[in-house]
């Protein structure tokens, strides 16, 4: 008895990494019969494992979805990276996810191997996540979203703007991006012909699938790199570039990818890229960073420094020349 709950827990985790096996070629890798191989995948079968057979020389087994979760086989690194991902999601904006996560956590650092158990907790104390400060987000739109993306099929949905404006949208969804504190859709605006980027915590309604589509040609090869430079550059007021006197690293540890766009200027220089529609946002969060800094573009930009340096100095009893008000 224990030698076939073996052989059946060596086969499913056969047909967990590879789409399909051949009856020969489960046969060799366990070492029995191709007989003793049909055998043990009716005993799977029985066990609620949905295991599909197609016929013929090309044909073979593969593991299918059901109607309910069976057990999951993990090795060692892969039950590592699951519970590490469990942690991490707890935290995340994903509305309902957090409890879930917590609950299925429960559940794998319960079953973990002793071996596994000192590591893990290693690694979950050096880990640490803050928590985000985002809007949820409903995980039943993700998932929807995502099959839309997966069939090609075209989805309808309310949008709340930043104004809080709703309007209905028709687009085309190419692909969902996690930026940390939001996930943002990339999809083609039917209405307006274009490629547009979508805050998926605006979605005021349950996406509803439309008709399937032909798909076109991405606007970027890297979607998560298009997905930066939209939600950080475009479509704001002013384009803000400043040189930051300090290495990337130092730059990119306290300023994430969803506010602006990094790059190494050398001489332990880095350039900042971001979009603003109120200039006192940006001269707020450069100047709360504690580093020197100097402003390339806009010009707009400089004038606003220079009426806020002056504003300064006069509140700090310092003789300044003025300058004229700056623009909001």
């Amino acid at each position: 008895m224990i030698q076939t709950s073996a052989r059946l827990l060596q086969l499913l985790s056969l047909l967990q990494v590879r789409r399909e096996w051949t009856g020969p070629e489960l046969a060799n890798r366990m070492g029995v019969t191709e007989r003793t191989v049909r055998r043990d995948i009716d005993k799977l079968r029985n066990l609620g494992y949905p295991i599909h057979a197609s016929p013929g020389i090309a044909g073979g087994y593969q593991l299918g979805a059901g109607a309910q979760l069976p057990p999951l086989l993990l090795d060692d690194n892969e039950a590592l990276a699951v519970a590490l991902g469990l942690n991490s999601v707890a935290a995340g904006p994903v509305a309902g996810i957090g409890e879930a996560s917590v609950r299925a956590l429960a559940k794998l650092e319960q079953v973990l191997p002793s071996r596994l158990r000192p590591k893990f907790a290693m690694l979950k104390a050096a880990v640490t996540t803050l928590p985000s400060n985002a809007a949820s987000v409903d995980p039943q739109q993700l998932t929807v979203v995502s099959a839309a993306i997966a069939d090609k099929r075209q989805l309808s949905f309310d949008y709340a703007k930043g104004n809080g404006d709703t309007a209905r949208r028709l687009v085309e969804p190419y692909g969902l991006v996690d930026t940390g504190r939001r996930w943002y859709l990339v999809a083609w605006d039917v209405d307006r012909e274009d490629w547009r980027t979508f805050r998926a915590d605006r979605i005021a309604s349950l996406p509803v699938e439309r008709r399937k589509y032909a798909p076109r040609p991405l606007p970027a090869n890297d979607l998560a790199d298009y997905v930066q430079r939209s939600v950080t550059r475009s479509p704001y007021r002013y384009d803000v570039v400043v040189r930051l006197h300090a290495p990337l690293g130092e730059v990119a540890a306290v300023v994430g990818p969803q506010l602006a766009s990094l790059s190494d200027d050398g001489g332990n220089a880095t350039l900042l890229r971001a979009g603003w529609d109120s200039l006192a946002q940006p001269a707020a969060h450069l100047a709360s960073l504690g580093m020197d800094f100097e402003i390339i573009a806009p010009e707009e930009f400089k004038d606003y420094a220079r009426t806020m340096a002056a504003r300064l100095g006069k509140a700090a009893g310092t003789r300044v020349l003025q300058a004229e008000a700056p623009p909001q």
